[in-house]
């Protein structure tokens, strides 16, 4: 199975989110074509990427330690400084992660 490029998988969550009533951000734009997206939910103070359920198909996961205490800004960050083909969208609506599950995966 092919995915899609990166970028309108982007473009695909700005619009839900958008469509839902919600606001997303581009916070850092990344490789077009394969970039992780790391979403920052803004509401629960969580980040979250595309990675393995318990039961091995696609899933939004945690991106950082449940117990972090590193404030999200400084998390994303730092993750850009080592990965400048990282995606970051920052997204504050109800049901925000239910949103970028049904666009990203």
């Amino acid at each position: 199975m092919t995915r899609l490029p990166t970028h309108l998988l982007v473009g695909a969550l700005l619009r839900r989110v958008n469509d839902a009533g919600g606001m997303a951000v581009v916070r850092a734009r990344g490789d077009a074509g394969g970039g992780v997206v790391l979403v920052l939910l803004e509401r629960e103070g969580r980040a979250v990427e595309r990675g393995l359920g318990p039961d091995g198909s696609p899933a939004l996961v945690d991106a950082r330690a449940v117990t972090a205490t590193e404030p999200l800004d400084d998390y994303w960050r730092r993750r850009r400084a080592r990965d400048p083909d990282l995606w970051v969208i920052e997204l504050s609506a109800p049901n925000a992660e239910t949103l970028a599950s049904e666009a990203l995966l």
